[in-house]
């Protein structure tokens, strides 16, 4: 391999993409506006649920009861109603998410050691956050029956301590912010769309406008022309990462606790197996739009969807599990996690660095067989 030729190709690509507006754009604008617009819209917390109530009992009980949903910042009250039909109007127009119903009877059959029923209303028609919602019910109704419980327990003159006392610690993500799980696999998903969409045009650039034939005619190797579009892109991929990871630790305050030389290392696996892979695409399509659109087709669906960024691998049918084992983002996602939020270090991260490993090993040798010194 003549690395002078290997240097004057990458002159060459480098000059084409701070020519080319779009490209330059594409590379450096589109990853930080996806990271500002999913880092702040994307998120799976269900805070402040619009709750109404219907409190027919009207006591200190009942009263004292719907404390603990006014004092939880899970849930917001909009509004007390009298009739189920207010109730309604208000879930249908999406201005509550659920309601909750206290029956005239509540502080007697309380009172009378009976179980006082409580009717719960809520929009099922997003089944996540009714999920969730329901969830924060069942959390202030237990804490309510505790305290009851103890009283009762506290008046017979018998200890009042509960026989099993469950002292939860919550690790790597202490307080539960979606935030500080879904900007690294955003990083992971950000970078295998752009890495993929920068190399996809390259090579079919060259055929489109008739600069290949140039390039055939010269002693340049398939690999040498691979290796010399690759640099530049290889530099512009390892800029995006950098902003991106800046970007998680000033302006989204994500923990981070791991290696960073460690962090860059496999980052830089990734980026030769995601932008070789644009290569490859490039190589075989021989036009730009084509290969642009198949980039984000084999790229962007994996990646959102298969990954285990978004929906959780583990809840899919069998046969979408078997398919994620040749995602890419899947590992990378895990390595990122394991890195900023866990601390862990290549002893752990091992399996997921050797497929990372192969896969770029892999787009490396496709490319250099599916490209030939030929005009058709």
């Amino acid at each position: 391999m003549n690395l002078k030729r290997v240097k004057a190709l990458s002159r060459k690509e480098f000059i084409q993409i701070i020519r080319d507006p779009r490209s330059l754009a594409l590379a450096l604008a589109i990853p930080v506006l996806l990271l500002m617009l999913f880092g702040y819209a994307l998120t799976v917390d269900v805070d402040s649920v619009p709750l109404v109530i219907w409190n027919q009992d009207n006591s200190q009980v009942s009263t004292d009861f719907i404390l603990g949903f006014r004092n939880s910042k899970y849930f917001h009250v909009v509004a007390y109603h009298d009739n189920y039909a207010l109730i309604q109007k208000d879930i249908d127009k999406a201005r509550a998410l659920m309601g909750i119903i206290i029956p005239k009877d509540f502080s007697k059959d309380l009172a009378a050691n009976r179980i006082a029923h409580v009717q719960l209303l809520l929009d099922g028609s997003d089944s996540n956050t009714a999920t969730i919602a329901m969830g924060y019910v069942n959390s202030v109704v237990s804490a309510y029956n505790v305290k009851l419980i103890s009283q009762i327990i506290a008046s017979h003159g018998i200890r009042s301590d509960l026989p099993i006392d469950l002292r939860p610690r919550i690790w790597f993500n202490p307080e539960l912010k979606s935030r500080n799980f879904i900007i690294p696999g955003l990083i992971a998903v950000i970078m295998m769309i752009i890495s993929a969409l920068l190399t996809s045009m390259t090579v079919a650039r060259e055929w489109e406008r008739g600069t290949m034939e140039q390039l055939i005619s010269t002693p340049v190797k398939p690999g040498e022309l691979i290796l010399g579009k690759f640099l530049p892109y290889f530099l512009i991929g390892f800029f995006d990462l950098s902003i991106a990871v800046a970007m998680g630790q000033f302006l989204f305050h994500i923990p981070f606790r791991g290696n960073l030389v460690l962090l860059f290392v496999l980052s830089g696996i990734f980026l030769t197996g995601a932008l070789t892979m644009g290569m490859l695409i490039s190589i075989v399509t021989k036009n730009q739009f084509l290969a642009s659109q198949l980039a984000i087709i084999t790229t962007f669906l994996p990646a959102f969807l298969l990954s285990g960024f978004m929906y959780a691998i583990s809840n899919m049918p069998k046969v979408i599990q078997a398919i994620t084992y040749i995602v890419p983002a899947r590992y990378f996602i895990i390595i990122l996690k394991g890195i900023y939020l866990k601390g862990v270090g290549i002893n752990i991260l091992a399996p997921q660095a050797a497929f990372l490993t192969v896969f770029a090993l892999l787009m490396v040798n496709l490319a250099k067989r599916k490209f030939r010194k030929k005009v058709a």
